[in-house]
């Protein structure tokens, strides 16, 4: 009678195991797996530019504007914005923007930022080389500090028939606190 409920108990165990387990993986996979394939308007991260003889001829001459928004989480006493509204560029060419923040309370604050890039499909081809967004930011009382973003257009966005009508991307940060021990 025990091996009965050995072979029955046993499996529906480690089928409890699993699915804790991967509980607690999901986020970390979901993010992975956004990051990977650009899901949910998240930028590809690092890599250099392609050359401009990657770009097809006949889409050399194509721009998107490239818009720039900056928010900033209700709890932290920052004033975040870019530098510029906007841009216009040409795919496969690196470019350089700035952001800009300033703690507007009396002590040093740590932020972090959460980024994404609209229309959400466009993702994939927005690929940031360098950015404040992959780290920490402590900004002193009263202070102001430049961010720059390095980013380039993927030329692969012209062979997607799915983005044949995309003419803007947004580019998107918004700004948190790190609190102490999270």
């Amino acid at each position: 009678m025990a091996a009965k409920y050995t072979r029955t108990v046993g499996p529906l165990v480690a089928l409890v195991v699993v699915m804790v387990a991967l509980t607690f993986a999901s986020a970390p996979l979901y993010r992975l797996f956004c990051q990977v394939t650009g899901f949910g308007g998240t930028p590809q991260v690092g890599g250099a530019a392609p050359t401009v003889a990657e770009v097809p001829l006949k889409d050399q001459g194509r721009a998107f504007r490239i818009e720039f928004n900056a928010d900033v989480n209700p709890g932290l006493p920052w004033m975040f914005r870019p530098e510029q509204h906007d841009i216009s560029v040409h795919a496969g060419r690196p470019f350089l923007i700035y952001y800009e923040a300033k703690n507007m309370s009396q002590t040093p604050i740590v932020g972090t930022s959460t980024f994404n890039v609209t229309p959400l499909k466009a993702g994939k081809y927005f690929h940031k080389i360098q950015c404040f967004c992959f780290k920490e930011q402590t900004i002193q009382p009263g202070a102001s500090k430049r961010f720059p973003v390095s980013f380039y257009v993927d030329p692969a966005i012209f062979k997607d028939p799915f983005m044949d009508d995309v003419t803007s991307i947004t580019l998107s940060y918004t700004f948190f606190e790190k609190k102490q021990g999270s």
